[in-house]
């Protein structure tokens, strides 16, 4: 790997991608970032060995850093990404690439403000702060296949990739963007339920964190059916039939779909007011 990245914005996405790529064969003289305190562009220099600059020190800290870089990652929040492109523009090489971690923001928009740059959007989720990520790629138009591999090669130093077309982009937003928090509501109202048996918060914590990890675990490494893996633990006329029957009775499947279609078209609210 000999190009140059820029990464623009060292949140704990940001951060997380940083750490994926030095773990995955980027060299620290390949990376140029930004940070918005002077406290963590040094603290990433120190810790990591890297070009780091503050935007609040340095009112052009994103051009120096992007001067002359093959690839542009925009950590930023969605409501800085045009502002931030509109700073680079003049500086970008004429072949980088620019890749947005940004909800709502779509490759037009991106388009407009960087004309003549290949743009990509892409969703990673928080468990990319573990390696576990997953991340939806979706290439804008006149992206080459080598740039979007590029993309797919980034993205999976933190976990697994999945290409789609942009307009399922917001929809995958839903699912695994969101998804971490719906696992993480759960756990919070099994650990509720399990206190309510007469469990401790620490066995209450033990039973649903392990189970959750355990189960997950299980359906990844045999890569099996989640329906047939459920049956194989609901002993007929047994006490977890009767739970999933009682589960049942609260429509899920409507309640799931009602839910992320919320998140969709708060998702399209947000790409209408970032236009």
């Amino acid at each position: 790997m000999q190009r140059t990245v820029a990464l623009i914005g060292c949140g704990s996405m940001g951060t997380a991608i940083l750490s994926g790529m030095l773990h995955h064969g980027y060299t620290p003289d390949q990376i140029r970032v930004t940070a918005k305190s002077r406290q963590s562009a040094d603290a990433l220099a120190t810790k990591h060995k890297i070009i780091s600059y503050s935007t609040d020190y340095q009112p052009n800290a994103n051009s120096l850093a992007v001067e002359g870089a093959d690839l542009v990652l925009l950590a930023v929040k969605p409501l800085y990404i045009t502002q931030v492109l509109d700073e680079i523009k003049d500086v970008l090489a004429k072949d980088a690439l620019v890749i947005s971690v940004a909800a709502g923001i779509t490759t037009e928009t991106m388009q407009r403000h960087v004309s003549g740059n290949g743009v990509i959007r892409a969703m990673p989720n928080t468990p990319a702060l573990i390696g576990k990520g997953v991340t939806g790629i979706s290439a804008g138009a006149g992206v080459s296949q080598a740039q979007l591999e590029t993309a797919v090669e980034l993205f999976e130093t933190v976990g697994k990739t999945l290409v789609v077309d942009e307009d399922k982009i917001d929809a995958l937003s839903t699912i695994s963007g969101s998804g971490p928090a719906y696992v993480f509501f759960f756990i919070e109202e099994f650990i509720k339920t399990a206190e309510a048996h007469g469990f401790s918060h620490d066995e209450a914590y033990l039973m649903v964190t392990e189970t959750f990890f355990g189960a997950s675990s299980l359906i990844v490494k045999q890569h099996g059916d989640p329906a047939e893996l459920r049956r194989q633990v609901t002993s007929p006329n047994g006490t977890t039939m009767k739970a999933i029957a009682t589960l049942e009775e609260g429509k899920l499947e409507e309640l799931f779909f009602k839910a992320t279609s919320a998140a969709l078209a708060r998702a399209k609210e947000i790409a209408q007011e970032m236009k």
